[in-house]
């Protein structure tokens, strides 16, 4: 029987089969042998031991279309990254980060933003076209309120995607609404610091239809990308490989040059000024660590 890893938890292995039953599995030895870590998301062949108990064993892991590191997860079709529209604020640096840290994972990334009763359709307009303008597809929804989560919930039909944010943005909550049986524990944001309580421990794979999966992970604080070299973090912009062939340079930074076709633009209002800040400061951040 095949089926797919949902949890990990202590060297078990939850596999929804394919005939809708969870099953407790162990991985056999052969792949410690090999070095070969079972991930959530997997598609395995297992073997049943005890039908009513539900335990079964992992016999093989099926090729992977993919494979993210962070978080270790496999066969990933999407992403879908939630900030919050307010309460906390959006931190756009690092919601710029995670986009370059799937554009790494070669992960295809929609943007949501919740709370959106929070603000006014001007605020929404303004971080709408802040990503559309890169190329990103942006949702605005509610949990709370229950708007705009129909549209979300078409996007993720037929897919595994990987929901990722920080904490206190409404993951859970969305993740409750998507699965009601998943019941999961919702956090509250503290007033103090605008920061939520982290509510997920681990990645879990939860089903939403007999095709549809999603993955809620860990809230981060913060994303890393020290493996790009600073020369080559434009790349990961995708609103500025076109205006990159209209720079006079080959190799332009797109920083002090002159006759760059990024910051030409950038003057325009075709590329937006708070990405282009945000490249810059990603950009100095990469150029100070020291290579060896």
């Amino acid at each position: 029987m095949t089926g797919k890893i949902v949890k990990g938890i202590a060297g078990f292995y939850y596999v929804y089969g394919e005939d809708g039953v969870l099953y407790e599995c162990k991985a056999k030895g052969i792949f410690r042998k090999d070095k070969i870590k079972p991930l959530v998301g997997d598609d395995v062949s297992i073997s049943v031991v005890d039908k009513d108990a539900c335990v079964g064993n992992i016999d093989d892991i099926l090729p992977r279309s993919s494979e993210l590191l962070r978080p270790a997860v496999a066969n990933v079709d999407q992403a879908l990254v939630l900030f919050a529209a307010a309460k906390p604020a959006p931190n756009f640096n690092l919601l710029d980060r995670f986009l370059i840290r799937m554009g790494l994972e070669d992960v295809p990334v929609a943007i949501g933003f919740n709370k959106c009763e929070l603000v006014s359709e001007a605020e929404q307009k303004e971080m709408e076209e802040l990503y559309t303008s890169a190329g990103y597809q942006v949702f605005f929804c509610s949990v709370k309120e229950q708007i705009g989560l129909c549209k979300l919930k078409e996007m993720l039909q037929g897919k595994t995607t990987t929901l990722a944010g920080p904490s206190g943005v409404g993951k859970s909550s969305l993740m409750n609404y998507l699965c009601p049986q998943a019941e999961m524990e919702t956090g509250d944001v503290s007033r103090k610091i605008e920061r939520g309580k982290h509510t997920t421990r681990h990645a879990e794979l939860f089903v939403v239809d007999t095709d549809t999966f999603v993955m809620d992970t860990p809230g981060f604080s913060s994303v890393y990308i020290s493996e790009i070299e600073a020369p080559e973090l434009w790349r990961y912009f995708p609103e500025m490989e076109e205006a990159e062939k209209e720079c006079r340079f080959t190799g332009c930074l797109h920083l002090e040059e002159p006759d760059c076709g990024v910051k030409a633009r950038v003057q325009e209002g075709i590329i937006k000024k708070k990405r282009y800040e945000s490249y810059r400061q990603l950009y100095t951040e990469l150029n100070q660590i020291k290579r060896y």
